[in-house]
């Protein structure tokens, strides 16, 4: 029974480590054991799962020996539902069987996960620098990574940019993997005046524009006086650089244009009148012209009145003296 053990648990030494850190995982597996209806069966599931850690932590020197946080949580995940599963399920044969069983299929789901994380997702930089927090499988303590660039150079290109006067550039320089760098590292963008690529450059000529946690710069209106040298570098705050990229803006000048004369009228010589042009002296006289012609037509008004009301008495005592003459 015990070579059968031994040989049942040989079949794990292949598994990754990383699943025994997760405390969720660890207190599944003890109230598993303590589930075993006698000592001898606890003591013998605890033996197994004891030796499955120490393979696990064995086994992961041959693969980095760490792994990340998303990497981790979907290995747990899918182990636990498997596990889950297992416990729903009647058993068959052996209880000890059964759980090399599972444990072996555990092994083949952190095989699944970490096969698709160490070759491409550990280390996703193809240049630059990148520092990273990991777990370490062989303490379960959480670490920071480096992972140099498969270049080991710092500079990640040189990219031409072109813009038209009045128009606008994006300076850009963000990759994927600069969301998992440590801490807040900033973008330091700087300028090196001139056209571009027509001369070489040292730290000196370039000038400082602008430190920020966004990646991407706009330039607005641009001048012609704005191309030159742009770089870009993604720093941390004492300094230490992780990341460059250098831009070469173009600015091309807008095409010129052809601007229609206006006709300029001569100007009236002084003390010349045009009848069309009034001018202040003429406009007093035709005020006092109007307010003559409103007073005497208001007098000539009133003694046209005046006379037709006394035509009208006279004739009214004409007929008053025909009607006495009349009555006599």
């Amino acid at each position: 029974m015990l070579w059968i053990l031994v040989a049942l648990i040989s079949c794990i030494c292949a598994a990754q480590a990383c699943l025994q850190c997760d405390r969720a995982i660890r207190n599944m597996h003890d109230d598993f054991i303590l589930s075993a209806p006698t000592v001898n069966e606890q003591i013998e599931l605890q033996t197994i799962c004891d030796h499955a850690y120490e393979t696990y932590r064995e086994t992961s020197r041959n693969r980095k020996g760490v792994i990340d946080p998303t990497t981790l949580y979907r290995a747990k995940t899918e182990y636990q539902s498997e596990f889950d599963r297992f416990l729903k399920t009647e058993p068959t044969g052996s209880l000890t069987f059964e759980t090399i069983q599972i444990m072996e299929k555990g092994r083949k789901i952190l095989e699944k996960h970490l096969d698709a994380f160490i070759p491409d997702g550990l280390c996703p930089n193809k240049c630059g620098v990148l520092c990273r927090r990991v777990m370490d499988c062989i303490s379960c303590k959480y670490k920071i990574y480096t992972c140099p660039s498969l270049s080991d150079q710092l500079d990640c290109g040189v990219y031409p940019l072109q813009g038209d006067e009045g128009g606008q550039a994006v300076l850009d320089c963000f990759l994927p993997w600069h969301r998992f760098l440590l801490g807040k590292p900033e973008y330091y963008y700087s300028w090196a005046p001139g056209e571009p690529g027509n001369k070489t450059l040292t730290e000196k000529d370039f000038k400082t524009l602008v430190v920020t946690h966004d990646s991407s710069v706009v330039l607005n209106q641009l001048h012609l006086e704005e191309q030159g040298t742009y770089r870009c570098s993604l720093q941390d705050q004492i300094g230490t650089i992780f990341y460059r990229v250098t831009f070469l803006l173009t600015v091309a000048p807008l095409p010129l244009q052809t601007h229609q004369a206006f006709v300029t009228l001569p100007s009236l010589a002084h003390g010349d009148y045009s009848p069309f042009q009034p001018t202040e002296n003429l406009l007093v006289a035709v005020i006092s012209l109007v307010t003559a012609l409103s007073l005497a037509a208001s007098v000539g008004l009133t003694v046209v009145l005046g006379m037709m009301m006394n035509r009208e008495r006279k004739a009214k005592g004409l007929r008053k003296s025909k009607e006495e003459v009349c009555t006599v």
